[in-house]
């Protein structure tokens, strides 16, 4: 179970980085904001980044409750469930604002945080893909376990490099990923 104070500190890490960019959060700033001292922001995340990784596994967990509750309302129909859920994904993503200060971080300032959503989003891919599969087993798709797999990592990776880089608008993109997974989905 996380703390209350951790939750603090994450809050107060998100609320610095989304205000002045990642390069401003320094575990005394932390400190002096959530009112503990710099050796319990220490003890509660680690290092800075361990910091950083507790912000993204914050906001992916926002994420993947859209996710969960698109397939719940859409228990029946597995392509209206990932359009549901696609839909919901990127609709978050567009005012999500530590994502928009990760992201920005492309056009010149910090880029520390950049490869968690990139190059080094193992840990964020891996929450997501076991999220989806749970939600995608009890409905009868037909193919192998290793095929499953494959298309629920190709349906995750699409909706990714949507959030990071839209397309177009939502409802739009959710159709054509929609469109995709129904495709991949079949035996």
């Amino acid at each position: 179970m996380v703390s209350p104070t951790r939750d603090r500190i994450v809050e107060a890490a998100v609320a610095l980085t989304t205000e002045s960019g990642w390069s401003a959060v320094t575990m005394a700033a932390i400190a002096d904001r959530v009112g503990v001292s710099r050796q319990t922001v220490y003890n509660e995340v680690g290092s800075k980044e361990g910091l950083a990784e507790a912000m993204i596994l914050r906001e992916l967990a926002r994420f993947l409750a859209v996710v969960e509750s698109a397939f719940d309302e859409h228990s029946q129909d597995l392509v209206e469930a990932i359009r549901a859920a696609t839909y919901g994904v990127l609709e978050l993503a567009q005012d999500n604002k530590l994502l928009h200060a990760v992201v920005s971080a492309t056009h010149g300032a910090d880029t520390e945080l950049l490869p968690l959503l990139t190059t080094h989003a193992e840990p964020l891919l891996a929450a997501a893909k076991v999220v989806v599969a749970e939600r995608v087993a009890p409905y009868r798709t037909g193919l192998q376990a290793d095929r499953l797999e494959v298309a629920i990592d190709v349906v995750v990776r699409v909706v990714l490099s949507h959030v990071m880089q839209p397309s177009g608008p939502p409802a739009e993109a959710a159709d054509g990923i929609a469109w995709l997974a129904g495709r991949a989905l079949r035996p």
